[in-house]
């Protein structure tokens, strides 16, 4: 007998996923957490019923979320990644050896204890010196930093349920005062490809463009992700992703990605139409209410 899994993305579209097993299930404080093994796939983990990531692109994200500000912050020592229980962002720091310290701030222990049973190789930067993990509320670990992080990561996976918190304009003011004055957030996005996931992209991009002085959104394709496109955002108190940008010192460390290019970077950034109109639109919201 065939076993599927299945995500719904609107009421008229899921993606169903044939699964060979299931590794793992269970209930944390916080969320429903659910293993499976596929064909084409590998090992996929679910929260509250939607995908997160998989064994086959879970890479693009990471490396998406990482190396982008990497490749324009000149001197980064201090990271900061809330959520990221996965261990995958902190793999991809964990590759540069300028940096001092990764700071993953994660609620959830029983999510951090199933990614380091199933998933060895995203966690492996767990076991890295440099790496300190705390079972906290992110919000709450934001509200004790002051002008201390180059780079801050906000790896949550959606702006409902206990991590809602973390979309809020109080929680990108609290970024904006933990990083120094050069520093960097970055953040996911969503899609707004479906309409029911469009309002809450119009609000995070409003939010984020209310609180720091540079604002740019960013793009990769990811299979798992509701309509297999999934935006990313740049907020930086000084660097631009573009003018800023500097592929010939990135490039030169040599690390190893198998979707981040300098050459992509650039493109990344170059948008559709009707996504360019949409931050347009809640851009022009913001200047309206100012004059």
């Amino acid at each position: 007998m065939d076993m599927w899994f299945s995500e719904i993305h609107t009421p008229n579209i899921k993606l169903s996923v044939r699964v060979d097993r299931q590794l793992y299930s269970a209930r944390s404080e916080y969320q429903r957490i659910d293993i499976f093994e596929s064909k084409e796939l590998g090992k996929f983990l679910t929260l509250d019923g939607k995908i997160i990531f998989s064994d086959a692109d879970e890479f693009i994200y990471n490396e998406m979320v990482s190396h982008v500000p990497m490749a324009v912050h000149p001197n980064v020592k201090k990271v900061l990644i809330i959520g990221g229980g996965d261990g995958g962002v902190a793999r991809e720091y964990s590759y540069y050896p300028e940096i001092e310290e990764i700071d993953v701030v994660e609620p959830d222990r029983m999510f951090v204890e199933a990614c380091e049973n199933f998933f060895p190789d995203m966690t492996k930067a767990f076991k890295d010196p440099r790496v300190k993990v705390f079972h906290e509320d992110g919000l709450r670990f934001l509200r004790k930093c002051m002008n201390e992080y180059d780079i801050i990561i906000n790896d949550s996976v959606d702006p409902f349920g206990y991590t809602e918190g973390l979309f809020t304009r109080e929680f990108y003011g609290g970024c904006y005062r933990a990083l120094k004055d050069d520093g960097i957030m970055v953040y996911q996005h969503g899609s707004p490809f479906y309409d029911e996931d469009e309002s809450a992209f119009r609000v995070m991009h409003r939010k984020v463009y209310r609180s720091f002085p540079i604002s740019r959104v960013y793009q990769a394709h990811i299979p798992t992700c509701p309509s297999g496109y999934w935006m990313f955002g740049f907020a930086s108190k000084k660097y631009h992703p573009l003018k800023d940008f500097d592929p010939e010192r990135w490039d030169e460390r040599g690390i190893k990605t198998w979707y981040y290019t300098t050459h992509l970077h650039r493109g990344a950034f170059m948008l559709p139409k009707y996504i360019e109109d949409l931050l347009e639109e809640e851009e022009g919201k913001r200047e309206k209410k100012s004059k």
